[in-house]
């Protein structure tokens, strides 16, 4: 029997190759398992570092340099910074500059709130990050269409943007898309206040597989432009965000009904030229898909609205008629079967009572969370009065309407 044979020690680094080593580290599924394999010794390290694909941090263009040398593998990355807190001196066009050299394979990026880039950094980005396909530029107030059409034109992969608030971009922007990036599938705009139908006319004849559309406050945007979306990525569109977009009408939601037979999330809120005639269309077309509905600020919205919805809509989890004070307690009559219902807002409702919401909630077991604020007929002492139960961990707002990102989380 030779040495190993009667137990000797063997260390482990010299009997597994580096390729064994790293099917070990593959089969690690939390990030403090992996970081601990890289304590370990720095053989072991560096086996970590080259298999690191993802990685956030705040940066500048040194620590990014030494970054590169270390994981040289990274095809997502987040440098972005909080919305409500600046970062001095933050992420400069420099900055930028480097990751597009260094980390050449990047496939996902995420510059959310990155105020300092302009379109210098876009530029640098367009150039040499061909196999992006991700890029998240929310905030970046800086930024106008020539930096932005440096990476469409760049970056003909690309089939996630996001540039909500920057409101410097113009139609402009989507000519280029349309023209380069013809796999597109989400697109987020709001805010974009120059973006009118026209751009979105153009969008349309180049992104046909579109699944997300986002043109909450853009206020340019009328029938025309929603339109031409809802026909040209029919199949696809799944999502379609048109929050306070004054200018859409009947025949916007009418072609959404007509063609898009698929979609799951539909936010409307404050769009008050919208007739309930085409919402009851547009409900009837795709009660077996929606899921996430919002029409707050509706006044189209009523009681024969929200029980069509209720008793044809079997998949619908989220549901907001906040401020549609044609609501009563009639309309919560259309649950006969248990719903999926979790989250419901009526913020604003006067005429709604404890008896609907009890109608309500006892056909809704799954309930996570209640908006009934501004309600005056609902308040907590009325439900405890009627001995109204809700659901285990439920929470009901009865006093004050949430922030905006608690509403945009659910909505």
């Amino acid at each position: 029997m030779n040495e190993r044979g009667k137990g000797a020690r063997v260390c482990i680094n010299e009997v597994l190759t580096d390729d064994e080593l790293r099917v070990i580290f593959s089969k690690l599924d939390t990030e403090e398992a992996r970081d601990g394999f890289s304590l370990v010794c720095k053989r072991w390290l560096l086996i970590q570092s080259s298999e690191r694909r993802r990685i956030r941090a705040r940066a500048g263009s040194a620590m990014l340099q030494r970054m590169a040398d270390r994981f040289s593998g990274i095809v997502a990355m987040d440098l972005s910074q909080s919305a409500s807190r600046s970062f001095f001196p933050g992420l400069s066009d420099s900055d930028l500059a480097v990751v597009a050299v260094r980390f050449w394979r990047l496939v996902s990026l995420n510059l959310g709130n990155c105020k300092g880039i302009s379109d210098a950094g876009m530029e640098a980005l367009g150039r040499d990050l061909s196999s992006l396909q991700s890029l998240d530029v929310t905030g970046c107030r800086k930024l106008t269409d020539n930096g932005l059409k440096a990476v469409a034109g760049g970056c003909p992969k690309l089939k996630t943007l996001n540039v909500s608030g920057c409101k410097l971009l113009t139609d402009e922007l989507l000519h280029s898309l349309a023209k380069h990036c013809r796999g597109l599938k989400h697109l987020g705009l709001a805010g974009c206040h120059n973006i009118t139908a026209r751009g979105l006319i153009s969008l349309g004849h180049g992104c046909k597989r579109l699944s997300f559309l986002d043109v909450s406050k853009c206020d340019k945007v009328n029938d025309d432009g929603v339109s031409a979306i809802a026909k040209s990525s029919s199949s696809s569109l799944k999502t379609l965000k048109l929050l306070d977009c004054a200018n859409l009408g009947d025949s916007s939601v009418l072609a959404m009904a007509e063609h898009c037979e698929n979609l799951d999330t539909v936010v409307l809120g404050g769009c008050r030229r919208i007739s309930e005639a085409a919402l009851k269309a547009l409900v009837a077309a795709c009660c077996s898909s929606i899921r996430i509905l919002k029409m707050d600020w509706c006044p189209g919205v009523g009681d024969s609205l929200v029980s069509s919805v209720l008793a044809k809509c079997r998949r619908l989890e989220r549901l907001d008629v906040s401020c549609c004070d044609r609501v009563t307690d009639v309309g919560f009559g259309g649950l006969g079967f248990r719903s999926e219902l979790r989250v419901f807002r009526a913020s604003g409702c006067p005429r709604i009572t404890v008896s609907g919401l009890g109608q309500l909630l006892g056909f809704s077991p799954c309930m996570e969370l209640i908006d009934v604020s501004a309600c005056p007929h609902v308040t907590k002492e009325d439900c405890m009065h009627a001995g109204l139960e809700f659901p285990s961990g439920c929470k009901v707002n009865f006093s004050s309407s949430p922030s905006e990102p608690i509403v945009d989380l659910y909505f």
